[in-house]
């Protein structure tokens, strides 16, 4: 029987366990233009144990930034800075992934340099906040991408994982959930197109193709991972029924060879199991388990063969050893959610590991 705790080989890489860090906005990247701190090096550091770091959302391109003090990978000082975060990740010996996050609809004017704004499939305004440098402000119109721009869009993507190799990651992990630009070219209520790009199934899922064929395409397949989620309304998203769409999705993206496939799972058991099914490569599984955190229990899933890996997101966040606890069965530190997002230390790298 395999456990969580058995070596899985990723890409061509062994990991020491199953046990993946989910990509965590913390919204820590203080340094000048968008680049990882010293601080940051010490937290992922920490959490080297995990068989597989897969990064807080990265953008990247300046257009592709929704949130104050998230890092980008997309200018030389910000493939400097990140270097002393995978450098510091290896002397651990863990295994580090870039997740390449560009936010689409999701934003606002005055978080972006020179004049640009919030892009989108269409321009249909997402309902709700942001939270900005002022404070949080009603998310605005999208400007819809032409043609080119789209072009272009992908062409940041696959230039972004270029800079994460150069940067000293493994590999990257595409964002392709929780009502960024990938996702938001996959739904219905974000994809009104009528063109080559929107329309049926087979038009939104072309978006996600293309960026996951061209970024294969830059640093090899088995260096790539998307992620999805379908049916998640998170960032005011609508997909009553996802199944065929991220069904033929997968049948697009099976023969580039990826490392994986990462499935933040929504209520529905029976669509994870369908998706599962058809995906003929590495299945990592962050557990639908709202609105507890993800807890032991979940290692369970590997053992039934439902996933090859599991995401432990919070529980991760609170637990820089977490692999260790979880195989000793505890104790676990409880995540603050006050410090989830900006400050300093506090709720970052000072909670404590196991010792004796």
């Amino acid at each position: 029987m395999t456990t969580a705790f058995d070596p899985i080989v990723l890409g061509g890489r062994r990991l020491a366990s199953r046990v993946v860090m989910a990509p965590m906005t913390r919204s820590r990247a203080y340094g000048p233009g968008s680049e990882p701190t010293e601080l940051m090096a010490t937290y992922y550091a920490q959490r080297a144990g995990a068989g597989l770091i897969v990064t807080e959302g990265i953008q990247p391109s300046a257009t592709g930034q929704g949130y104050p003090n998230t890092p980008g990978l997309h200018t030389s000082g910000q493939v400097a800075a990140w270097r002393q975060v995978t450098d510091a990740v290896h002397r651990e010996d863990g295994v580090i992934f870039a997740q390449l996050m560009h936010t689409g609809r999701i934003g606002h004017p005055s978080l972006l340099p020179g004049g640009l704004v919030p892009v989108g499939p269409s321009a249909v305004a997402a309902k709700g906040q942001v939270f900005t440098h002022e404070g949080p402000k009603e998310f605005v119109t999208p400007k819809e991408l032409s043609e080119a721009e789209i072009r272009q869009t992908i062409a940041d993507f696959a230039d972004a994982a270029r800079n994460a190799i150069e940067a000293g990651f493994d590999g990257v992990e595409l964002h392709g959930a929780n009502g960024y630009l990938i996702h938001q070219f996959l739904a219905p209520n974000t994809n009104r197109r009528t063109d080559a790009w929107g329309g049926g199934p087979e038009g939104r899922i072309r978006f996600a193709v293309e960026v996951t064929a061209a970024v294969a395409r830059a640093i090899g397949g088995d260096r790539v991972g998307l992620r999805i989620s379908p049916g998640n309304q998170y960032n005011d998203m609508a997909e009553h029924d996802p199944a065929e769409t991220y069904e033929a999705l997968i049948g697009r993206i099976a023969g580039l060879d990826l490392a994986y496939l990462h499935l933040m799972e929504g209520p529905d058991r029976g669509l994870t199991a369908r998706l599962r099914k058809a995906w003929p490569g590495t299945f990592v599984l962050n557990p639908f388990t709202y609105p507890e955190v993800t807890g032991p229990e979940a290692l369970q899933l590997i053992e039934d063969g439902a996933a090859d890996m599991v995401a432990y997101g919070a529980l991760f966040l609170a637990n820089p050893d977490l692999p260790a606890r979880l195989a000793a069965g505890g104790p676990f530190n409880s995540p603050d959610r006050s410090t989830f997002y900006g400050g300093d230390h506090r709720g970052y790298t000072d909670y404590p590991a196991l010792t004796g």
